[in-house]
């Protein structure tokens, strides 16, 4: 009786992807965290609505050049959640669950001293790196305060990103969803309640969102912890374990580690690559940042605004992206790769239909949602931000088929393909928007984003096709 209902919490807590019809499962998969990336995202619009809206120009401008700098961080927190989620989903599909709780247990402790190292750069360095971006003087200050008290809550970020890639890996999606819609609707309300009614400043949006992060995370840990627990439950009450040897090394596995430095390895080889990719976009925008500093207050406060948007969806395609890695994975690691291709199709279809109405609603209300972040007085900012939305829109058609291509390649472990991919979409943007921009000003900055990913969507389609696994 006790290991019959040990067995059905355990399937009822995770979902096995490697079964049923490859789109129907990708899509009740994906759904989910398609609305956990838009809560997730509010947190960032959530800042610089109530800092345009209620602070000024200059505070929606300090959050915006900060921005890019945070990037970087969670471009490591990105890389060690996909790195857990794309092993924890091989072992997973292979039902390795001894396996599978030491990767969770060695990336925890892995990234614990990786946040405490970069915290210790980030106080270091962060104003150094301000200064380098050309930030204008007078959001000098607000935006170095913002990084301060961004960096004291690190260690929220990446557990938080950790916990959601092993429910990911898992197969369940709902659960994060559930913390960010609750997480990220609270703290629009902490936002304006600090700035409103406390006063509080630019200080007060910081620490809105470093309390509303921090209470979702301690949440979200403590019940992956349950939920491997309950996996351990019913491992330990006799339910049969279908293989004692791992498929990705042959070795026999009869107990969890709680550190293994070969599963540090096979984790660092999925997640560094997905580090130095977000790592050197977030860079990338820092260039390209100094570059759009240099056009004055209200150009970068346009842009501030514009690019939370189009943040918002690339990052939503992107999370998709990462639902088809877990698929992929699972696939694999249960020796079903035939159903790989057809998980490709469906999240290329699912990212198009997504598509259609953001586009539609970009080109054709786009100074609606800007307005939401500034006052209609800010009319070069206004510019701006709409120039940027009618040039990119219509190519996230291009983009999401190219990161859900990416999806395939992380979780097949073709890194070198992905990388390839996505560094030549970085560089071109880099170059063009140098040299866009002494040629057409601000707006020539904007057409590099179309050009580097129409190129990069192509190198990836190329290199799925001739991928073996």
């Amino acid at each position: 009786m006790n290991k019959n209902r040990n067995k059905n919490m355990t399937k009822t807590l995770n979902k096995d992807l490697t079964v049923g019809n490859p789109q129907t499962v990708l899509w009740k998969f994906c759904l989910p965290m398609f609305g956990s990336i838009i809560f997730q995202q509010l947190y960032n619009i959530a800042d610089s609505l109530v800092a345009g809206r209620f602070i000024g120009e200059n505070a929606l401008a300090a959050v915006g050049n900060s921005y890019n700098v945070t990037l970087i961080f969670l471009a490591f927190a990105f890389g060690c959640n996909i790195g857990c989620s794309v092993i924890v989903s091989q072992f997973f599909g292979a039902k390795d669950y001894s396996r599978m709780k030491t990767a969770v247990y060695t990336t925890l402790i892995s990234s614990a001293v990786l946040c405490a190292v970069l915290m210790l750069l980030g106080f270091l360095f962060c104003d150094p790196l301000l200064a380098q971006m050309k930030t204008q003087p007078e959001i000098m200050a607000d935006s170095a305060l913002y990084m301060d008290i961004y960096i004291l809550g690190l260690p929220f970020l990446f557990f938080y990103n950790i916990a959601t890639g092993i429910f990911s890996a898992l197969g369940d999606s709902k659960t994060p969803f559930y913390f960010l819609a609750a997480s990220s609707t609270s703290n629009i309300v902490v936002d304006i309640l600090f700035v409103k009614c406390f006063h509080m400043g630019i200080a007060g949006v910081a620490w809105a969102t470093f309390l509303c992060q921090g209470i979702s995370c301690i949440l979200s840990v403590i019940l992956v912890l349950k939920r491997l627990a309950a996996i351990q439950t019913a491992c330990a009450s006799g339910v049969r374990q279908p293989a004692d040897t791992s498929p990705l090394d042959g070795r026999v596995h009869e107990k969890a580690e709680l550190f293994s430095p070969a599963l540090l390895k096979k984790l660092a080889v999925i997640a560094i690559p997905s580090i130095l990719q977000q790592s050197f976009i977030s860079v990338g925008n820092i260039f390209i940042q100094s570059v759009i500093n240099s056009f004055g207050i209200s150009v970068t406060a346009g842009y501030s605004a514009a690019v939370k948007l189009n943040n918002l969806v690339i990052t939503s395609f992107t999370t998709l992206g990462n639902g088809v890695s877990n698929f992929t994975a699972q696939n694999i690691g249960a020796g079903i790769p035939d159903r790989v291709k057809s998980g490709l199709r469906a999240g290329r279809k699912l990212v198009w239909c997504i598509s259609v109405p953001i586009v539609l609603l970009y080109i054709c209300f786009g100074q609606y949602l800007l307005l939401l972040f500034m006052d209609s007085s800010s009319a070069e900012a206004l510019l701006t931000g709409k120039q940027f939305l009618w040039i990119l829109s219509p190519f996230y058609f291009v983009v999401s088929a190219k990161l859900v291509t990416d999806g395939v390649l992380r979780g097949a472990g073709a890194m070198k393909a992905f990388m390839a991919a996505t560094f030549t979409d970085l560089i071109l943007r880099v170059i063009l928007a140098f040299v866009f921009s002494s040629l057409f000003g601000a707006v020539g900055i904007w057409c590099a984003w179309p050009i580097g990913w129409t190129i990069a969507t192509g190198m990836s389609v190329y290199f799925y096709k001739r991928m073996k696994y």
